[in-house]
């Protein structure tokens, strides 16, 4: 039994759900977010609230609930305040720009990488510092990592691209006679 998805979920001021052929829309002052759900789950919405239920008494009914719930709960969230992750960029030499729709990062390679941005998603680069902005947390999450990725941060100097609110743990090294 979900816990989350027993409550129902409230829909806050200037903001609309519709559930119609296994697709959940919501719309609110951001934007709107699409998403399609199966029909082990049966959502409800009446009153300015979401209500979800299994539609069958199957495992794959009850493990679905929760994890639906879910899903509306940071769709309804995402229209109403833009999700953002917040990277940093440690080396010397190391940087980012966005150039078009591509963001372009330096990170010690003999090469400049390239990573196209999404047309959902806005991306500010501060000096060290990259922003990702989106409604859609799922996509947010999604590209963050991808930026990660491509320089993780090695436990010696610390070099490389990190989450805001990661902290490295770092090795000694060499020690010197």
């Amino acid at each position: 039994m979900s816990r989350i998805a027993k409550k129902p979920i409230t829909l806050p001021p200037k903001t609309e759900a519709s559930f119609v052929d296994g697709i959940f829309t919501v719309k609110g002052p951001l934007g709107e977010i699409k998403k399609e759900f199966r029909d082990e789950v049966s959502i409800k919405i009446d009153n300015n609230t979401v209500i979800f239920e299994p539609a069958k008494d199957t495992l794959l009914a009850k493990s679905l609930w929760g994890s639906y719930a879910s899903h509306a709960k940071n769709m309804i969230a995402g229209v109403n305040k833009l999700y953002e992750k917040k990277l940093i960029i440690e080396g010397i030499g190391f940087k980012a720009d966005v150039k078009g729709k591509d963001l372009v990062l330096n990170v010690g390679f003999s090469h400049p990488v390239n990573i196209p941005i999404p047309t959902d998603l806005k991306i500010v680069c501060e000096k060290s510092n990259i922003t990702v902005s989106g409604i859609d947390s799922e996509k947010v999450g999604q590209m963050s990592a991808v930026i990660r990725a491509t320089k993780k941060p090695e436990p010696y100097l610390g070099k490389g691209i990190r989450y805001a609110d990661e902290i490295i743990r770092r090795k000694q090294g060499k020690k010197t006679a």
